[in-house]
Parts: structure tokens; sequence; C-alpha cells
């Protein structure tokens, strides 16, 4: 019995991993890729944190400067801002590019200037920031604060800045017509790599509470099909999967009904007991009949 059982469960796991496996590649399958390269994407921000620095000639607090990208990296645009620290919590910006900063926006560490960076990465949006199973309506626009006690400083760390009462709002100058049926949602790429989608709130407006980099997408209408066709194929093969379990158990069940009734049978012939015999069509076979206990006298036991 417990040999049958041992070989029962070998037989199950063995059907059994394959249909994890499937399972767990179906799911890395329609699960959300972050940006192809974290690495590539900060070394971008570097690159454009030091030219947009180059701008400031004779800075004056609070005005933008734009500024330009090497001959390489041509249809990106930049812009900078130098603020006094506890600006954006006491007045905010109304308007920088495409992002309106209201009041409430705290940033730490502690320094006594910062510079705010405007990416608006253009065509190559898709490059640094690829995201498969969706399509790009808008580009990708960077806000990224940085120290500003030294203007000449490269590969600066960013600070943090956190809106604590009202979001900050980004304004999308233009976004493409989504394809019939489709709804754009709001995607936000982290400092650390990972990926937010929101509902857009009004018109062409997405909300953030931090800063990174923001865009408007939809899913492509052709990896939605895909996506389905998987969901079709995984429940076909998990039917089938489940169908072969049962027949094993079925056989199985068979098996140890059969080894029950032939050792019954012999206990009946050891014990010469008479076998029933029984008739399946035109087949007739012993079986062993119910055993019970020989009556005794209780005056047998009686000393």
């Amino acid at each position: 019995m417990g040999a049958s059982m041992g070989l029962l469960l070998g037989s199950l796991s063995t059907l059994f991993f394959p249909l994890l496996l499937f399972g767990t590649m179906l799911s890395i399958g329609l699960a959300q890729n972050p940006p192809g390269n974290l690495s590539v994407a900060r070394a971008l921000d570097a690159i454009l944190q030091d030219y947009a620095y180059r701008a400031f000639v004779r800075p004056r607090t609070g005005v933008p400067y734009d500024g330009t990208v090497p001959p390489n990296l041509t249809g990106i645009k930049i812009s900078t801002m130098r603020l006094v620290r506890g600006s954006l919590n006491a007045r905010g910006v109304s308007r920088y590019k495409e992002f309106e900063i209201p009041r409430g926006v705290i940033e730490t560490p502690y320094v006594k200037r910062l510079v705010l960076v405007y990416q608006n990465l253009g065509n190559w949006s898709e490059i640094y920031y690829p995201l498969s199973n969706f399509t790009y309506l808008a580009p990708v626009l960077g806000l990224l604060a940085y120290n500003a006690s030294n203007l000449s400083a490269t590969n600066l760390p960013e600070l943090s800045i956190v809106a604590s009462r009202d979001p900050i709002t980004v304004h999308f100058s233009s976004i493409g017509l989504a394809p019939s049926g489709s709804t754009p949602k709001c995607v936000w790429f982290s400092l650390q790599g990972s990926v937010n989608f929101s509902n857009m709130t009004s018109g062409s407006r997405c909300s953030t509470t931090q800063q990174g980099h923001f865009s408007v997408v939809v899913e492509s209408v052709g990896k939605r099909k895909s996506r389905k066709v998987w969901i079709i194929v995984g429940s076909v093969v998990g039917g089938i999967v489940l169908l072969i379990l049962l027949a094993i158990l079925g056989v199985w069940a068979e098996r140890q009904w059969r080894k029950g009734n032939v050792s019954r049978m012999q206990e009946a012939a050891a014990a010469g007991e008479p076998l029933e015999m029984r008739t399946l069509g035109d087949i007739r076979y012993p079986t062993a009949g119910p055993t019970r206990t020989q009556p005794a006298l209780e005056t047998d036991y009686v000393p």
C-alpha cells in the first residue's frame, strides 16, 4: 500500500512540475517588465545633469534656462532652474515647462539651494525607457532635483522631493490618438527602476507626488490579443493535465481494490472456506465473501 502511494505521488509530482513551470512562465510573460537597462537610463540622467548645469552662466533664482545636449543626443530637450531652499514648500512653482509644482513640496537632505532639471526625451523615449506591451502616446518627461551649491559639479546624486499636500501635475502638451477601445494611462518611472501606472486625472494631465520620469502610454492592441491567446492556451493545458491526473487516480484506486479482493480470496482459501461464485457477462469468477468471527459458547471458557 505504501509503495503504491509513493508511486502515485511520484507520478503526480512528475505531472505537476511541468504545469507549475508553465504557469510561472505564463505569469512572467503577462507581467509588466521594468525598463530595459536601469543603469543606462541613470547614466543618461548624469549626462543631462552635467549639460543642464552648463546653461548657468549668470543664473537668477527662479528663472528657467534651456540647455544644449551633445550631438549624439540630438532630439532631447533640457532645462534647469535654481531655487532657494524652502521655496517649493512655501510657494511652489506655478509652471515649469509641463510641470505644475504646488506648495508643500519638501526636499531632503538639507541644502541651501537646489536645482530642478527638466528633461524631454522626445524620440529617445522608447530607447531609454522601453515598455513591452505598451505604445507611447507622449514623450517621456523628467523632473529631477539636485544640490545647487556647486554648479560645476557632475555625477550628483538626486535630492528627494515629496509633495506633502497637493500632487505635482504634469500637463502633456501633445498626446497621440489612442486606438479604438484603448484607454491611455499615465506611467511613472521611479529612480529605483519601478514602473507605476495610473489613470489620467483630466484631459491630458497626470499627477505624481515624487520626482522621476513620466509619460502617457496605451496597451498595444496586438499584445492584448496575444495575452488572451496565452490565457486560453494555459486554460486548455491546465484542463488536459487535470484530466490526466484524474485518470491516474482512477487507475490507482482500481488496482488497490483488486489487490484487496485478491487478498481476501487468499485468506478465505487458507481457512478452507468455500468461495462464492459470481457472474460477469459470460464469465464466472470466485470472490471472497464477508468473514466474521466464528461463534463460541460462553461455557467453553468456564474452568
